[in-house]
């Protein structure tokens, strides 16, 4: 397997997804630690199927592998054991180099904590992750201007994120996830630093982007309000899967 530098897209050697295969399949996970003699598990044994288009929630008490999870289907970190397909790609079996094109164009972040860059107005952290493609200049201030348009901060453009309240910034945050039109969406506790008016607005604009866009989404939260939200709900106890 390896990656198209001029796409970032990796090609598959062998079979590629169909219509009828999930978009993410997960089979066999397992992630542990090692700490001198002793192994942690973190994760164990885990299958799960996301359907393109699905919005499915991720909950269990802190320390059962929810955020764990979200990263191995994300990129971010690898499994121990087993395997996790997106769009048929088993992404575990990619180069850290590839990895990191391949995270680039098909998975979109939104973070508890939003990780905007302090020094970069709102216009320039949503165009950050276009920086890694071939698009002018003209296209990406075409895409930007239109993605900020979308959560409603088309007059926010030029404010740096200190001059933003914090459902501002969490919209730019999700503006610069839609910006590359990922495959995943992945959410780490999107609203867990919001008051609870602007988190049921934040859910709102996620629910339009699942619903209008049909964006697959993934969303890891406490919140049993956030949860209902999406159309499936997973349960993760003590790294296993209770589904």
């Amino acid at each position: 397997m390896s990656v198209d530098a001029a796409t970032a897209e990796p090609r598959m050697q062998g079979g590629a997804a169909t219509p009828a295969m999930p978009l993410v399949m997960v089979r066999g996970v397992s992630k542990y630690y090692v700490r001198g003699d002793q192994i942690i598990p973190v994760l164990v044994d885990i299958d799960l199927d996301v359907a393109r288009g699905d919005y499915v929630a991720l909950m269990g008490p802190s320390g059962s592998g929810k955020s764990t999870l979200l990263n191995l289907i994300a990129g971010i970190d690898k499994p121990s054991a087993g395997e996790i397909r997106v769009s048929g790609i088993d992404i575990a079996q990619l180069s850290d180099s590839e990895l990191a094109l391949w995270r680039a164009t098909n998975v979109g972040f939104i973070f508890q904590f939003y990780n905007l860059m302090p020094v970069l107005t709102a216009f320039g952290n949503v165009e950050l992750p276009l920086q890694l493609t071939s698009l002018s200049r003209g296209e990406r201030r075409e895409r930007v201007a239109t993605a900020l348009a979308l959560v409603g901060l088309s007059d926010r453009a030029t404010h740096l994120p200190n001059e933003l309240s914090g459902g501002q910034q969490q919209r730019v945050a999700i503006a610069r996830a839609l910006i590359t039109d990922p495959t995943i969406i992945v959410a780490d506790e999107p609203t867990g630093d919001l008051d609870r008016i602007t988190a049921e607005e934040i859910l709102a604009l996620l629910e339009r982007l699942h619903g209008e866009l049909g964006k697959t989404i993934i969303m890891v939260t406490h919140d049993p309000k956030a949860a209902e939200k999406a159309s499936r709900l997973v349960h993760l106890e003590k790294g296993v899967l209770v589904d």
